[in-house]
């Protein structure tokens, strides 16, 4: 395994998940007193998981067609657009 790829997507993957709608969903239900905090932390994960699993997969077989810096320049636009969108949506 190589470490430094490793670190690199954990770093990214966690420093974008901080703060986001999911974390902010998590924190709701394990704000409830009735919801078990495992529970919680089980369902989320396994979420978090599968989602990663999808976004391999996807990863994989999309790069099998499309060029690495092609999907860098969509996932760049991807990015800038939804930003976009969000500053729009606060300005208005």
């Amino acid at each position: 395994m190589d470490i430094k790829i490793f670190l690199t997507i954990f770093t990214t993957v966690f420093i974008a998940e901080l703060g986001d709608k999911t974390q902010l969903a998590t924190m709701l239900f394990a704000a409830d007193k009735d919801v078990s905090k495992w529970l919680v932390f089980a369902a989320a994960a396994t979420a978090l998981v599968l989602a990663s699993a999808i976004g391999v997969l996807a990863g994989s077989a999309l790069s099998a067609y499309i060029s690495e810096k092609v999907l860098e320049c969509i996932a760049g636009v991807g990015f800038i657009a939804i930003g976009s969108f969000t500053l729009y949506r606060a300005l208005a």
